[in-house]
């Protein structure tokens, strides 16, 4: 039996119809776990919690509050909405400059997270966002990149994973000392203080995660990265099980680099990962 200091969070699994249950399933039959989280576990990350502001958005009133007390054991600081119209005020009102970051639900009434996403970007808002949907296509993922998210998560997801992207987004808005040095490679240049792309003359306007993982590729250019160092290197944790994420960035980097015809500089090498460099390997 567990100590006092052990407690039971129901969110080893968090998607539709969620509904803990003592027996740890959904009511509806739904993937939800009962995981025991032990007092060492809980502070393994929760000093990189202090401080932090992060806004949950979905229209779920069980996904919400779930994805509160997750947060709130690592020792995070929180607050929810229901809809994107709250998000829009939240972010304009008093203390939406200190927010950290946002996860955002993609489907909720009265305005979308896509819809969302575009209105806070439009706004010149930079704040990190993990959009959340129960769709896993292609064709999903790059509307949401598109959107500005700067990462994506289909549900259900595991609570870890979820954990594990929310600290990999806090990590690239501070980023070291050595990371913040100017970066190029051919005619791309990188300021990781500015967060700020350009390629010849013009700016590649790229989300957060596109911009670690080209400068990550610059960082290591005409080496070939495996798709697990990419994983590691942006994201902190092997991502195999969901590696289409890594292939849609990449796609969506390559449009953004060749848009006005520019040659290739990230290239494919199939079975092993990816490579940066001037000519085709």
């Amino acid at each position: 039996m567990p100590g006092e200091q052990d407690r039971y969070v129901a969110l080893a699994e968090i998607g539709e119809g969620f509904d803990a249950t003592p027996a740890g399933i959904a009511g509806d039959g739904s993937k939800v776990g009962l995981r025991l989280i032990g007092e060492h576990e809980r502070q393994k990350h929760r000093w990189l919690g202090a401080g932090v502001r992060i806004m949950i958005a979905d229209d779920e009133a069980a996904i919400r509050d779930s994805l509160e007390r997750v947060l709130q054991v690592e020792g995070y600081d929180t607050s929810t909405v229901a809809n994107g119209l709250a998000v829009l005020d939240g972010v304009a009102g008093a203390g939406g400059d200190t927010l950290d970051l946002l996860i955002l639900d993609v489907m909720m009434p009265r305005l979308g997270g896509l819809e969302t996403c575009r209105r806070l970007r439009a706004a010149g808002r930079d704040l990190p966002v993990l959009m959340l949907t129960a769709r896993d296509q292609v064709s999903d993922r790059v509307a949401g990149l598109d959107a500005g998210a700067d990462d994506y998560l289909p549900k259900p997801f595991a609570t870890e994973e979820l954990l594990a992207r929310v600290r990999a987004l806090l990590r690239r808005r501070t980023p070291t000392d050595e990371e913040s040095q100017i970066l190029s490679f051919a005619d791309v240049r990188l300021d990781p203080d500015r967060f700020e792309a350009r390629r010849g003359g013009r700016s590649l306007h790229l989300t957060r995660t596109e911009f670690s993982l080209l400068q990550v590729l610059v960082r290591n250019a005409t080496r070939v990265l495996t798709r697990d160092a990419l994983f590691e290197a942006i994201w902190g944790f092997d991502m195999s099980a969901t590696a289409n994420n890594l292939q849609v960035y990449v796609s969506y980097l390559r449009r953004k680099m060749e848009a006005e015809g520019e040659p290739r500089l990230i290239y494919t090498l199939r079975g092993l990962g990816y490579t940066l460099r001037e000519t085709p390997p």
